[in-house]
């Protein structure tokens, strides 16, 4: 090979070797003169020419990039309504490759594709790469929910059929599928389920067919509305009769020969403690002051595994399911109600087959000693956090229930560790945020009624560190023995996120001393504390979460970032979350069996499919729920169109701003909404700029508002601003309607209980992928 032409391969391979990396010229010198390749001048002729061939790109001052013309990558295509898509790559630090209309292949949202890409993002003028769909790899869409719509005379040409289908979700919307006589046979206006045969191609691009293979009911009738969204998210709602058969069978109540091997602890006052609707309890807590001075923390939690046994009926439906799903007027459990609101509840008076973790503490919350083993418990109380807070208030005057009287001394040392134990978290830099939790209250025909905001009082946060310690002991103690165990990670976030948070933060003055790639989680717990009481404090706070990564599960110790532990798992909710099942059932295995080879190759084959299927599932419950929550807070809304609000920007996009309500509503005002002048968006500040007027909106900005649409169908609300002295200049400038707003974060890993309560679009409300109120934390 000649000179140049060697030159040239090794240059390009450098850029090869590291496709997102930007190189200088001095640097590729440096490089290539350890393997005595070339002069400088040999090498910025090499830059050159491969400029030209398009095979690099440059920013014009000596910085070099790979160009990525004519890759092969493959991805999932999100579709936007209008047409177009994205594919977005399985690396997370990949930029999405944009796919005009006329390049999608007829690919639908979620379909797994091959894309070449046909022009490079360019990362100094923030263009991204585009791309055209070369082949569809995989159907992401199975089946999907709609109205059906009869054929009409007049439409000849396909009646042959019964009639279509219109999907609610709006991704969907364009598309016609039709439906024939195979199947169930709907009426005019009923909410139907779909089973895709034909997807759309080259002869039909607006349409499917399929077939009916449910009937959820007229869309006017009560419930069917959630029961809707409930179906296309596939959520299960129905037992299979050998599941159903097990359930029954199982008895009622605790059998003699149940009580070998575990510990009599009934006589201890152990009490659980949850919301005021709570119907089924899987964790109790007891606790005393030892003669040491130090305490000893029970945490009891029930033990499902005894009744869910391994490959039977029901533990193949809970796996299925993967935790029981909680939406605004009813809950679809992971396993019957017969159990989880029976035998396996902790309730009052009853004798309970548990798990117990029994703790010991210092005053100033060091752990010096625990035991995990099984028992049977009886609950002395079924206290609510309300009761709690109030007994546990220095200023109540209301006269107290006579069981909550007679607790009152456990209670205060309740409180007493929890705020060692808070202090012991903090003090190792545990992110802690604090938000009111949104409660939509509906009525007997599921119509909304009022939105009820919740601040969490010593009660609840009492029971979040009682749980968290127990999760993290638990955890600990199985990585220790080295043996398979199902562990709830929470990663490092990556470094170029992290970067772009602080220079975010640096907009609101905030000096952040900290280094982005080694950023450790009390670097981020120090920002929220800077930012506490102050106007800015929620949107850091969102910026922040945003650029976290999300929590799920692994068979890997990989340590949980935002709680700043080591080792933590998800032990206390096995009612509610098949994750805690499996613990349960590692734990009985390893004390029973021993940690022999044989029993460790049985959980090591499948760990890595439960941690699959259950992080899934929890997308799914939390999609579905944030789905529902925003349809009836669109609901709530729809009646007060007209009528105007404060607000505050909660987003800023290309193509309009997001706005909260103090009621945690949000929605779009959209930039042809801007009417008083053009906007520009900077995305690296998230701001849109007038262009005449230099007004400026930014996130975290309050703001007024009025509504002025409410789709419920889409689930989305359109505001406008209220200023009722701005001139108005009608422009046409509607950038890119796409709602899609992306988010991240440590899901649900502050709390403590099974199951959550929904979140909003941009996934931040207090029950997305915030960390607290939402029943699959921790």
């Amino acid at each position: 090979m000649a000179q140049n032409e060697k030159i040239l391969a090794n240059v390009l391979e450098i850029f090869r070797h590291n496709p997102k990396k930007q190189y200088q010229v001095e640097q590729i010198d440096r490089m290539l003169r350890r393997d005595r390749l070339g002069s400088f001048s040999d090498i910025v002729k090499a830059l050159s020419f491969l400029e030209q061939e398009k095979k690099i790109i440059t920013d014009g001052n000596g910085h070099y990039q790979l160009a990525e013309e004519n890759t092969i990558v493959e991805g999932s295509f999100r579709a936007n309504d209008k047409g177009f898509g994205f594919v977005k790559l399985e690396d997370e630090e990949a930029d999405d490759i944009f796919i005009a209309s006329d390049y999608t292949a007829y690919a639908v949202d979620g379909d797994k594709v091959r894309v070449k890409i046909t022009a490079g993002g360019n990362p100094w003028n923030g263009k991204g790469p585009e791309g055209q769909v070369q082949e569809i790899i995989e159907r992401s869409l199975d089946t999907l929910v709609g109205e059906f719509h009869p054929i009409t005379d007049a439409q000849v040409k396909v009646s042959h059929f019964l009639g279509y289908v219109l999907s609610t979700n709006k991704k969907l919307h364009k598309y016609r599928v039709y439906v024939g006589e195979n199947g169930l046979h709907p009426q005019m206006g009923d909410m139907v389920k779909v089973s895709i045969a034909n997807y759309p191609s080259e002869d039909n691009p607006d349409s499917m067919a399929g077939v009916v293979i449910e009937i959820i009911g007229n869309k006017n009738d009560p419930g069917v509305d959630i029961m809707s969204i409930v179906s296309a998210h596939d959520v299960r709602t129905e037992w299979p009769q050998d599941a159903m058969d097990q359930a029954n069978a199982i008895p009622d109540h605790i059998e003699p020969e149940e009580w070998d091997n575990r510990e009599d602890i009934t006589d201890q006052p152990a009490v659980t403690i949850d919301g005021d609707d709570s119907k089924d309890f899987d964790d109790a807590v007891v606790l005393w002051k030892l003669p040491n001075g130090n305490y000893h923390l029970g945490v009891h939690i029930a033990d499902v595994s005894h009744y869910i046994k391994e490959k039977t009926p029901l533990d193949e439906e809970a796996f299925a399911r993967g935790n029981s799903t909680y939406l605004v007027d009813r809950v679809i459990p992971m396993l019957p109600f017969r159990l989880s609101n029976g035998i396996c509840s902790l309730n009052e008076d009853q004798d309970r087959l548990v798990l117990s973790c029994e703790m010991e503490f210092t005053p100033e919350g060091e752990r010096v000693n625990y035991r995990i083993h099984s028992s049977v418990m009886r609950s002395h109380g079924r206290l609510t956090y309300n009761k709690v807070n109030q007994a546990l208030d220095p200023d109540n005057t209301d006269e107290l229930e006579e069981k909550y009287v007679k607790l009152w001394p456990m209670l205060q040392d309740m409180a007493e560790l929890h705020n060692a134990l808070y202090q012991k978290r903090h003090q190792r830099g545990a992110i802690d945020f604090e938000e009111p939790e949104a409660k939509i209250i509906v009525d007997e025909q599921g119509k909304p009624t009022d939105i009820v905001l919740h601040n969490r009082g010593t009660a609840e946060k009492m029971i979040e560190s009682f749980m968290l310690v127990a999760n993290e002991t638990v955890a600990e103690d199985f990585f220790k023995k080295h043996v398979p165990f199902l562990y709830r990670v929470h990663e490092t976030p990556d470094g170029e996120r992290i970067k772009n948070f602080f220079e975010f933060c640096s907009a609101f003055g905030l000096d952040i001393k900290a280094d982005p790639n080694h950023i450790k989680p009390i670097d981020l717990q120090k920002v929220v504390a800077k930012t506490m009481g102050t106007p800015e404090e929620a949107v850091v706070q969102m910026m922040m979460l945003r650029s976290l990564k999300q929590a799920h599960y692994s068979e890997e110790a990989l340590g949980h970032f935002g709680l700043a532990a080591k080792f933590y798992t998800h032990f206390t909710s096995p009612i509610r979350r098949y994750s805690d099942l499996m613990v349960h059932r590692m734990i009985h295995a390893y004390s029973d069996q021993g940690t022999g080879k044989e029993v460790q190759q049985h959980f090591a084959s499948y760990l890595p499919d439960v941690a699959d299927q259950t992080s899934t599932q929890e997308r799914v419950s939390i999609d579905t729920e944030r789905e529902v929550n925003d349809l009836k807070m669109t609901e709530f809304m729809a009646d007060q169109v007209g009528q105007h609000f404060d607000a505050v920007v909660s987003s800023v996009t290309s193509f309009g701003m997001f706005i909260q309500l103090p009621n945690t509503v949000e929605g779009l005002i959209h930039i042809s909404n801007l009417n008083d002048d053009f906007y520009s968006f900077n995305e690296k500040s998230l701001t849109l700029t007038g262009r005449g007027t230099h007004k400026q909106y930014r996130v975290g900005m309050p703001i007024k508002v009025t509504l002025i649409n409410a789709n419920i169908e889409q689930h989305q609300l359109d505001f406008e601003v209220y200023d009722p002295n701005a001139p108005k200049h009608p422009h046409h400038d509607r950038g890119n309607n796409n709602r899609r707003r992306g988010s991240r974060g440590f899901h649900n890993d502050h709390g403590h209980r099974g199951g959550h309560n929904g979140s909003s679009r941009n996934g931040f409300r207090k029950n997305g992928n915030h960390p607290h109120f939402s029943k699959y934390k921790h």
